[in-house]
């Protein structure tokens, strides 16, 4: 077993300890999220009336593009017009009452990550809304050995993805509610298929990682 393997299987484990290996389908907050930008997004700066300080560029590998005058901005984790204010207060002492939108072009970033006991575990684009079973359907469906009633998924809170463009660490609490920590969400395969009318199919985020033990 590598030691990527095993230190899921580790956090895995504690997860289940500290909340007392809860295996039901927590309630869950499918409502829709402001999209925050992420690296490889193709971001449109317009800067309104100044050809010269715009761009289409994308998010840098470090998470931060380069414009005109502004220098480095950190884009990734502010939603469109958090980055375009920022850039808006940073050209103020050059430009007269400057005007900026930012449009995300191209959405390169939006992954959810499935690993465990599934047939293809790995990353998988993100679009639309997908629920957890679409989810595990694209990677192939449970091996054999799958727990599917004691099924994880780990999520970044909305808070500390924006906290991220402030240089915090990744983690945090979540939004669900049944989550027994707050940054993960127990789900029960058999609560979902076979009580659809009672347990609403969690709708999957950027970032969210579905553990099948």
């Amino acid at each position: 077993m590598g030691k990527t393997s095993a230190r899921w299987w580790v956090v895995l484990g504690l997860l289940l300890l500290s909340g007392c290996a809860h295996r039901g389908t927590a309630r869950v907050d499918n409502s829709d999220q402001p999209y925050r930008i992420g690296r490889e997004d193709v971001l449109d700066v317009a800067v309104w009336r100044d050809a010269d300080l715009s761009r289409t560029l994308p998010v840098r590998p470090d998470g931060f593009i380069s414009l005109p005058m502004v220098g480095e901005v950190k884009a990734e984790g502010r939603t469109p017009n958090e980055l375009a204010d920022e850039v808006r207060e940073a050209l103020k002492p050059y430009v007269q009452d400057p005007r900026v939108t930012v449009i995300v072009r191209e959405v390169n970033s939006s992954r959810v990550f499935i690993t465990g006991e599934v047939t293809h575990p790995g990353a998988y684009p993100l679009r639309g809304r997908v629920s957890i079973l679409q989810a595990i359907a694209l990677a192939g469906g449970f091996t054999d050995f799958a727990d599917r009633d004691a099924i994880v998924v780990l999520r970044r809170s909305a808070a500390k993805q924006a906290n991220t463009a402030e240089g915090s660490g990744t983690g945090g609490s979540g939004d669900v509610e049944g989550a027994t920590q707050g940054d993960y969400i127990s789900v029960s395969y058999r609560d979902l298929v076979e009580e659809p009318e009672k347990y609403e199919p969690l709708i999957l985020r950027p970032g969210d990682t579905i553990i099948v033990p």
